[in-house]
C-alpha cells in the first residue's frame, strides 16, 4: 500500500532531526514508499467544499544540516488527493489552530486526519485530562488571585501554568509563603485571557516526569524525563534528559483507564504524562513527541506502531483514494 500524505507542520529547517517525532514518521512514511508532501497551517486554503494547501513534495534523511530536499510547491486537494494528512504543528493552541482543525474536520470523511481533528479541538491538553480528575494532583483552574491564594493556603507549595501551553513553557514553581503569587497571576491575567492551572506541588518531580506513548489506545513505550539543574521542568524542550523506564502499576492502571476513549475518539497518537509513578497532569493529542528516545533506549519502533495504525484505518475507510 503506497499513499499520499500530507504532513502540516512547522518549518522542517528549524526542526532537531535528533529527537523530533514528526521527522521520524516521515522518515518511516518514506521507508515503506508513501508520498511525503509538506505544507504549514497557513498554507490551507477552502473553497466551494474543497480545501487545499500549497504543499512541497519533500523526501527526508537522517544527516544533520541536509535533512530534507524540497520540490517545487503544488497545490494538493487534500480531500481528493491525499490519503492522509498529520496534523503535526506545535501548539499554541490558538484561534490558528482551532481554525486548521475545523478545516480539517471538512475533508474528514475522505481524508484520514491524525490526530481526528474534531477530538483534537475538543481534547485540549490540559483539559482533556480533567476528565480523568481521580488520577490528578489537586487542581484548580481559575483567574482569581483570591482562589489562588486559597488554594495555595490548601496545598502549600504549588505550580502555575497556562492552560494552552506546552513544551515547559511559563510553568513557576511558588513557595508556601506565596511570594510573588499576586505577581504571577496579575501577569498570567495580563497575557492571556483565559483561565490558568494550579497544581498542587509533587515532589517528586525530582525523580523525573514519565512520558507514555499510547498508540490507538494501546501503551507503546515510554521514557522518563528527568529536569536538569535548578529545574522543576522536566520537558526535553526545556534541558531535561530522558532515560529508560518501565511502568508502575498505577500508570498501567491509568493507561488501561484511558485506552479505550482514545481509540474512540480517533487519537492515534497520544503522549501522557505521569509524574511519581501516579499523578496524571497531560494527556497530549495535538503534538505529542517522545517516538525517538523511545526507540533509542528500548528499540521499540513506536513511528512503525503508528504506521501500522493508520494503514489499518486507510483500509477499512469505504472509498480510499486511488
Amino acid at each position: 500500500m503506497s499513499l499520499t500524505v500530507a504532513v502540516q507542520m512547522d518549518p522542517l529547517a528549524g526542526i532537531n532531526i535528533a529527537g523530533d517525532s514528526t521527522f521520524a514518521l516521515m522518515l518511516s512514511a518514506q521507508a515503506r514508499g508513501h508520498r511525503l508532501f509538506h505544507y504549514g497551517a497557513e498554507d490551507l486554503n477552502y473553497e466551494a467544499g474543497r480545501v487545499w494547501a500549497r504543499a512541497h513534495p519533500v523526501t527526508v534523511q537522517r544527516v544533520v544540516g541536509d535533512h530534507f530536499a524540497a520540490g517545487e510547491p503544488v497545490s494538493i486537494d487534500l480531500g481528493a488527493e491525499a490519503d492522509v494528512v498529520l496534523m503535526r504543528q506545535d501548539p499554541p493552541f490558538d484561534l490558528g489552530y482551532i481554525t486548521a482543525t475545523h478545516l480539517l474536520e471538512r475533508i474528514a470523511d475522505r481524508t484520514l486526519v491524525v490526530n481526528d481533528p474534531v477530538e483534537v479541538r475538543n481534547a485540549p491538553e490540559k483539559m482533556f485530562v480533567l476528565d480523568y480528575a481521580r488520577f490528578m494532583p489537586p487542581t484548580l483552574i481559575t483567574r482569581s488571585l483570591e482562589e489562588a491564594r486559597i488554594f495555595l493556603a490548601t496545598h502549600g507549595a504549588i505550580v502555575v501554568k497556562p492552560l494552552h501551553g506546552n513544551g515547559g513553557k511559563a510553568i513557576f514553581k511558588v513557595e508556601r509563603d506565596g511570594a510573588n503569587l499576586s505577581a504571577l497571576i496579575e501577569v498570567f491575567n495580563m497575557t492571556w485571557r483565559e483561565p490558568h492551572m494550579l497544581q498542587a506541588f509533587l515532589p517528586d518531580v525530582a525523580k523525573g516526569d514519565k512520558r507514555i506513548v499510547l498508540v490507538d489506545g494501546e501503551v507503546a513505550g515510554a521514557i522518563n524525563r528527568l529536569p536538569g539543574a535548578g529545574e522543576i521542568r522536566s520537558n526535553l524542550a526545556v534541558g531535561g534528559s530522558a532515560v529508560k523506564t518501565e511502568l508502575t502499576d498505577k500508570e498501567r492502571e491509568i493507561c488501561a483507564a484511558l485506552g479505550p476513549e482514545l481509540k474512540r475518539r480517533g487519537l492515534i497518537f497520544v503522549g501522557i504524562d505521569v509524574i511519581g509513578g501516579e499523578w496524571l497532569t497531560e494527556i497530549n493529542v495535538t503534538s505529542p513527541t517522545g517516538i525517538v528516545a523511545i526507540e533509542r533506549f528500548d528499540g521499540t519502533d513506536v513511528a512503525g506502531m503508528i504506521w501500522d495504525a493508520i494503514e489499518a484505518k486507510v483500509r477499512r475507510r469505504p472509498t480510499p483514494h486511488a
